[in-house]
């Protein structure tokens, strides 16, 4: 499992104050106001920062970041990622998982035909899609149902399918 987890990327610059806008990686977008710290990564390199203040614009969060004080400063962070520290992160529900955990998972259908990795996974509406890439490159999408995803063990880094008619040609 991943120690640190994505949470957002600023995409923008807000204001003259220095507030960068990212588009957040969770459903709960409040959850911000509970991080007192974050990580800016910029490839391999991690920088740990305090978050001074959290705002809110249409369906993006607004961070003041401690250093960050004009839009010149606030401008060179454009693109990069927010992560957390695993043990900062949020207690899930039973049978939630954090993204991060699945990716790279191995996938068979429920009768042991190995199908390829989780490549990707995207909300669509009210479920989320998986994307399922096999050796060959060729993508399975798979709706996030019960009735297709069967079973998930993270220690076995295995996923268990039911193929519904229609999902695979």
């Amino acid at each position: 499992m991943q120690k640190y987890l994505e949470v957002g990327q600023i995409v923008n610059t807000f204001g003259v104050k220095g507030f960068v806008k990212v588009k957040p990686f969770t459903d709960d977008v409040k959850r911000f106001e509970e991080l007192k710290t974050v990580y800016i990564c910029k490839k391999a390199e991690m920088k740990e920062v305090q978050i001074e203040e959290v705002k809110y614009h249409k369906d993006m969060v607004l961070l003041k970041i401690k250093g960050i004080e004009d839009l010149t400063e606030a401008e060179k962070y454009k693109g990069l990622y927010l992560k957390i520290d695993r043990k900062d992160a949020k207690k899930l529900p039973e049978g939630t998982y954090f993204i991060a955990d699945l990716i790279g998972l191995d996938v068979y259908s429920d009768d042991e035909k190995y199908l390829g990795k989780v490549d990707d996974i995207f909300p669509a509406g009210s479920r989320d899609v998986y994307v399922v890439k096999d050796e060959l490159g060729k993508q399975l999408l798979l709706p996030g149902i019960p009735d297709v995803i069967k079973k998930i063990d993270l220690e076995k880094e295995k996923i268990v399918v039911h193929l519904l008619e229609g999902l695979i040609d």
